[in-house]
């Protein structure tokens, strides 16, 4: 079993996730309350507010340095510093997320719904288990002072 399939799984989770944030700023307050960002973020997004669309690019952009990552630790890009501490931090922060379904004190009724909470936690789950996996198959090839194209495992 190889790295490679599993960081590529990972890095295209990313760009699809970023671009769907990206998508919901020009999809506007529809695509806000579709995608289950919270009746409160559609609002203000309605309201011509910018905050709506802040936090959504910070969260798009957080995703495509994710996607950068997995994809250098894949080999296909530039590796780029730390990689190893990079990937071991993103996978937890999605497998941490992940398991915020489980603390009923996450779910703010009036941003989050069952659905909502069940739906993302899952893609996190999946998403954490490809970096996860991803990482500690290629663990040996991710030198820290690397930035080669060295292969993933």
């Amino acid at each position: 079993m190889t790295a490679r399939p599993f960081l590529l799984a990972a890095g295209w989770m990313s760009v699809a996730a970023s671009l769907l944030h990206i998508g919901c700023i020009i999809g506007g307050p529809d695509w806000y309350r579709l995608f289950g960002a919270g009746e409160e973020l559609a609002r203000a997004a309605e309201r011509g507010s910018l905050v709506p669309a802040i936090d959504t690019v910070c969260i798009a952009t957080t995703l495509a340095v994710w996607a950068a990552f997995a994809f250098g630790a894949a080999g296909v890009s530039w590796r780029p510093p730390l990689a190893r501490t990079a990937l071991v931090a993103i996978a937890t922060a999605l497998l941490t997320r992940a398991i915020m379904a489980f603390v009923p004190a996450f779910w703010i009724p009036e941003n989050r719904t069952l659905p909502f909470i069940a739906i993302t936690s899952v893609i996190c789950f999946i998403m954490g288990a490809c970096f996860a996996i991803g990482t500690w198959l290629a663990w040996p090839s991710l030198s820290q002072l690397s930035t080669t194209h060295e292969g993933a495992g």
